[in-house]
């Protein structure tokens, strides 16, 4: 039962352990130094020079009840922070203090003052004295208290669902990171399977020449792809020229079929920031779908241009209603998507066919480089 219970009490991002003696000793000793600080005040105010002193040590003696009530409620509160949140409790403390604690700071103050002694008189002389200015410092104080304990408790709490919404935001920082790694992973043995096979193809062919040409290009592209791929985004020049890359590449396999025209409306676009390995899946996509499905010449375009706030990047190429289309796996495409909205929520990739074409549109907010 106890192990349950302090399971519970852990679980509570605001429930304050046990208080220690050290604890409970500062705030005895807090306490005590806040109300000689105030009978110092009253004294101050209610004396002159001469007889300062000695008011203060009377003032002082005073307010010994006042000084254990507020301890008490402090360690209360330090004991069990919730302990006057609910209304009821604030309000029954309350009447305590006043019909208890009232009579007995009163019959205290009696036999501070008098050498008599204390009797039944005595204590119906201290209920008649009891005076608004008293009422007023037990209330005051007894609010003070409960106003400082509930603040604390409130701002705790406010502290741990920070901590708590920071914590899920780290958390969905680091899944975002590793399904980008993941996309990564995905991409890169993709990328480098289809330019293999594009080496193959020319080692069938016979020309070694050509051969070595062309793994000498991969190589190139290789290392392009590893060092882009450790960064979160590159220049779109950058990926430009990658593409240019690339397509001299396939160009050893498809000849002179293999058509590519890049268009791009202004030259500053070339610094606009975008992801890693971002047009060669699109560019890999037409191929497949234009030059794998029949024997004449391709006919890819690529148009960049900027749209108002975004960077609008196409990608087409002609489809054949003669020739079947090329399945493919379709991971270039999705891939392709994903790594947009992680880079941009605000990004976005959509694929169609117009007419006797097929169309791979992105578009992309621009950032801050211009």
């Amino acid at each position: 039962m106890e192990a349950t219970l302090g399971g519970a009490r852990a679980a509570t991002p605001w429930a304050a352990p046990r208080p220690r003696w050290t604890a409970v000793l500062q705030t005895v000793a807090v306490n005590a130094l806040a109300w000689v600080a105030i009978s110092a005040a009253g004294a101050y105010g209610a004396a002159n020079a001469s007889s300062f002193l000695r008011l203060w040590q009377q003032w002082c003696i005073d307010y010994v009840p006042m000084m254990l009530l507020s301890s008490a409620l402090c360690l209360a509160l330090l004991r069990r922070p919730t302990l006057f949140e609910p209304w009821r409790n604030v309000a029954g403390f309350f009447i305590v203090v006043m019909v208890l604690f009232q009579p007995l700071q009163w019959l205290y103050v009696d036999w501070v003052h008098n050498n008599d002694g204390i009797n039944l008189q005595s204590i119906y002389q201290a209920r008649l004295r009891m005076r608004r200015f008293s009422w007023f410092v037990t209330g005051a104080t007894y609010a003070i208290i409960v106003a400082i304990g509930n603040w604390r408790l409130a701002r705790a709490r406010e502290q741990a669902l920070q901590r708590t919404h920071t914590q899920n935001l780290e958390l969905s920082l680091a899944l975002e990171q590793q399904r980008m790694l993941a996309l990564r992973a995905q991409l890169e043995p993709h990328f480098i399977f289809n330019a293999l096979n594009a080496i193959s193809a020319l080692v069938r062919d016979g020309d070694k020449a050509v051969s070595l040409q062309g793994i000498s290009r991969l190589s190139d592209l290789l290392r392009y792809a590893l060092s882009a791929s450790l960064r979160d985004a590159v220049r779109l020049g950058e990926e430009l020229q990658f593409v240019h890359d690339y397509t001299d590449l396939q160009r050893l396999r498809y000849g002179k079929r293999l058509q590519i025209q890049i268009d791009c409306d202004d030259d500053e676009l070339h610094d606009a920031l975008c992801p890693p390995l971002l047009l060669q899946p699109l560019i890999e996509n037409a191929l497949r779908h234009d030059l794998d499905c029949h024997d004449g010449r391709g006919d890819i375009r690529v148009r960049i241009t900027r749209l108002a706030s975004e960077l609008l990047i196409t990608v087409s190429n002609p489809l054949s209603a003669q020739t079947p289309p090329n399945p493919g796996t379709g991971l270039g495409l999705k891939n392709t998507r994903e790594r947009l909205l992680m880079f941009d929520p605000a990004a976005s990739l959509h694929a169609e066919k117009r007419d006797d074409r097929f169309y791979a549109e992105i578009r992309l907010p621009l950032g801050e480089w211009d």
